[in-house]
Protein backbone atom coordinates (compact mmCIF):
# COMPACT_ATOMS: atom_id res chain seq x y z
CA UNK A 1 0.00 0.00 0.00
CA UNK A 2 1.48 3.64 -0.93
CA UNK A 3 0.31 6.77 1.14
CA UNK A 4 -0.97 9.95 -0.70
CA UNK A 5 -2.05 13.20 0.14
CA UNK A 6 -5.11 14.91 -0.94
CA UNK A 7 -6.44 18.67 -0.73
CA UNK A 8 -9.80 18.82 -0.39
CA UNK A 9 -12.02 21.85 -0.32
CA UNK A 10 -14.01 22.48 3.09
CA UNK A 11 -17.34 21.84 1.76
CA UNK A 12 -16.06 18.34 0.36
CA UNK A 13 -13.91 17.37 3.68
CA UNK A 14 -17.20 18.51 5.86
CA UNK A 15 -19.31 16.26 3.84
CA UNK A 16 -16.75 13.60 4.38
CA UNK A 17 -16.25 14.13 7.93
CA UNK A 18 -19.99 14.14 8.88
CA UNK A 19 -20.20 10.69 6.83
CA UNK A 20 -17.28 9.25 8.78
CA UNK A 21 -18.60 10.16 12.06
CA UNK A 22 -22.44 8.81 10.73
CA UNK A 23 -20.65 5.32 9.29
CA UNK A 24 -18.36 5.27 12.34
CA UNK A 25 -15.27 5.25 10.35
CA UNK A 26 -12.38 6.74 8.56
CA UNK A 27 -12.23 10.01 5.93
CA UNK A 28 -9.60 7.69 4.39
CA UNK A 29 -11.52 4.61 4.42
CA UNK A 30 -14.01 6.80 2.62
CA UNK A 31 -11.96 7.90 -0.05
CA UNK A 32 -10.71 4.66 -0.35
CA UNK A 33 -14.03 3.41 -1.02
CA UNK A 34 -15.08 5.75 -3.60
CA UNK A 35 -11.63 5.39 -5.44
CA UNK A 36 -12.36 1.53 -5.47
CA UNK A 37 -15.97 1.91 -6.88
CA UNK A 38 -14.59 4.48 -9.43
CA UNK A 39 -11.40 3.20 -11.20
CA UNK A 40 -12.02 -0.42 -10.10
CA UNK A 41 -15.23 -1.46 -9.81
CA UNK A 42 -15.85 -1.74 -13.69
CA UNK A 43 -12.46 -4.15 -13.54
CA UNK A 44 -14.13 -6.39 -10.54
CA UNK A 45 -17.58 -6.64 -12.36
CA UNK A 46 -15.50 -8.08 -15.46
CA UNK A 47 -13.60 -10.51 -13.57
CA UNK A 48 -16.51 -11.96 -11.31
CA UNK A 49 -18.58 -12.21 -14.59
CA UNK A 50 -15.93 -14.07 -16.73
CA UNK A 51 -15.44 -16.22 -13.94
CA UNK A 52 -18.58 -17.50 -14.35
CA UNK A 53 -18.10 -17.55 -17.90
CA UNK A 54 -15.31 -19.69 -18.14
CA UNK A 55 -15.95 -23.22 -18.31
CA UNK A 56 -19.67 -23.05 -19.02
CA UNK A 57 -18.99 -25.52 -22.18
CA UNK A 58 -17.42 -28.34 -19.96
CA UNK A 59 -21.21 -28.53 -18.36
CA UNK A 60 -22.54 -30.05 -21.82
CA UNK A 61 -22.60 -33.21 -23.26
CA UNK A 62 -22.38 -32.43 -26.71
CA UNK A 63 -19.17 -32.84 -28.66
CA UNK A 64 -17.05 -29.85 -29.12
CA UNK A 65 -16.37 -30.76 -32.96
CA UNK A 66 -17.23 -27.26 -34.69
CA UNK A 67 -17.52 -29.37 -38.19
CA UNK A 68 -19.93 -31.75 -36.37
CA UNK A 69 -21.97 -29.14 -35.06
CA UNK A 70 -22.23 -27.25 -38.59
CA UNK A 71 -23.55 -30.76 -39.95
CA UNK A 72 -26.23 -31.15 -37.46
CA UNK A 73 -27.67 -27.43 -37.86
CA UNK A 74 -27.72 -28.22 -41.67
CA UNK A 75 -29.55 -31.21 -40.83
CA UNK A 76 -32.16 -29.71 -39.32
CA UNK A 77 -35.34 -27.31 -40.80
CA UNK A 78 -32.78 -24.55 -39.64
CA UNK A 79 -32.52 -23.67 -43.30
CA UNK A 80 -36.13 -23.87 -44.24
CA UNK A 81 -37.25 -21.28 -41.59
CA UNK A 82 -34.69 -19.09 -42.55
CA UNK A 83 -35.89 -18.84 -46.39
CA UNK A 84 -39.09 -18.35 -45.05
CA UNK A 85 -38.49 -14.87 -43.21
Amino acid sequence: MRRTQVYLDDHLWDALHARARHQKTTISELVLEAVRERYLGCREQQMKAMQKFVGIRKKRSESLDAVENVRRLRRGDRLERLHKK
